[in-house]
């Protein structure tokens, strides 16, 4: 049976009437109803609650986009489908609610609403206000190189390996890279998917979502059952860029739509890296454009990564070893006569002084300065170079 609501004689879908008392199922229903980045239904769902604003919908009051979606809802059904896959329902106000979500009501300018999801839906033991408080995106090109892959991978151990969850979407390519390397080591990936969680998509990928499933988390903000759209996969950036500490992208061509991650992470005001690559090849135009373009930061490790995601003055980049070279310090005049001196056999200060082009006195001066460093010895009643240099 159903029942009238608000004093319209309207007749409330059977699916539907809990929902119009209960915040959780009504936030389930809205994940059907609007698409994901619909600002205008995130903005009532947020003036109202989401029951209020489900039933402005069904009286009648809502936009027709949403209207012609009401008989396809059951948010308890949608609730026991991703039940039985093994996972679950968020919404705000849980404690394992990623309280960076929020950002996504507003942008960083505070006029172009980026939309918050209704509710999130997830499978996986990754707790995702644990993964959200020291986590990193790495997304990158479908069509990534052998050097995007390798870089990908190289990121994601070294991130996993100081703490950090390693966000991605799931896909081909450096996406792929980036969940698998993490998974290798043991470390926490999560992968945000256009589609339901209960989907494997794309199918090529389904053991790698199977496994995070299992040691990670996959999350969506669309329920069970639903398939994944350009739209979704556009809209699913912002939740990546939302939901982590910052982005990397690894590999991306001039229009890549990794470069939307990237975009969203901006405007949120969360940090954005990018690795370079060879300057001939195409797949890394897009990552060049951002650090040349966007100032974006030069990430070529994962400790880059990490200084660049971290709290500030946790991670601290090393400064790699100088090669010491046998002449390093002496000044010109030493570095003249210290280049004459033969290796094996000594020679004469008149030899020395012809090679350097100085005079005798100041090769005699210059020699024991030379000797006091450790770079000539006397030799058979000559100088030669000291061994080892």
């Amino acid at each position: 049976m159903s029942r009238p609501v608000g004093g319209h004689g309207t007749r409330v879908p059977p699916a539907l009437r809990d929902a119009l008392d209960d915040d959780r199922l009504a936030r389930a229903a809205w994940s059907r109803l609007a698409e994901p980045g619909d600002a205008a239904a995130a903005r009532l769902v947020a003036e109202v609650g989401a029951p209020l604003a489900l039933e402005a919908v069904v009286t009648g009051r809502g936009p027709e986009r949403w209207r012609t979606r009401l008989d396809d809802v059951d948010p308890a059904g949608d609730v026991a489908a991703v039940r039985a896959a093994g996972g679950r329902l968020l919404v705000p106000g849980d404690e394992e609610w990623p309280v960076g979500l929020s950002d996504l009501d507003l942008d960083a300018t505070g006029e172009r609403p980026l939309g918050a999801p209704f509710c999130l839906w997830v499978r996986g033991p990754a707790r995702l206000a644990d993964v959200a408080a020291r986590s990193a995106a790495l997304v990158g090109s479908r069509a990534a190189t052998a050097y995007g892959q390798h870089v990908a991978a190289d990121l994601a151990v070294g991130l996993a390996d100081r703490g950090f969850a390693v966000v991605s979407g799931g896909a081909f390519g450096i996406d792929a890279a980036a969940h698998r390397a993490a998974v290798a080591v043991e470390g926490t990936s999560v992968a945000v998917l256009a589609c339901g969680v209960d989907r494997s998509y794309p199918p090529g990928n389904a053991a790698l979502l199977a496994r995070l499933a299992r040691t990670g988390a996959l999350v969506s903000e669309v329920p069970p059952g639903s398939t994944p759209t350009r739209w979704r996969f556009l809209e699913r950036n912002r939740l990546i860029a939302a939901l982590t500490r910052g982005t990397v992208v690894v590999e991306a061509a001039w229009r890549s739509g990794a470069l939307s991650t990237a975009d969203r992470a901006e405007r949120l005001h969360r940090p954005v890296g990018a690795v370079p690559g060879p300057v001939t090849s195409p797949a890394s135009a897009g990552c060049h454009r951002l650090l040349r373009d966007r100032g974006a930061v030069c990430v070529t490790s994962a400790e880059e990564a990490a200084e660049l995601l971290g709290d500030l003055g946790a991670e601290t980049v090393s400064t790699p070893p100088v090669e010491r070279r046998p002449f390093d310090g002496l000044d010109r005049e030493e570095l003249r006569v210290a280049e004459c001196l033969p290796r094996r056999v000594g020679t004469d200060l008149d030899s020395l002084a012809r090679g350097s082009g100085l005079d005798v006195g100041a090769v005699q001066a210059l020699l024991g300065r030379l000797e006091l460093s450790g770079h000539a010895v006397r030799a058979d009643g000559g100088w030669r170079r000291a061994a080892g240099v």
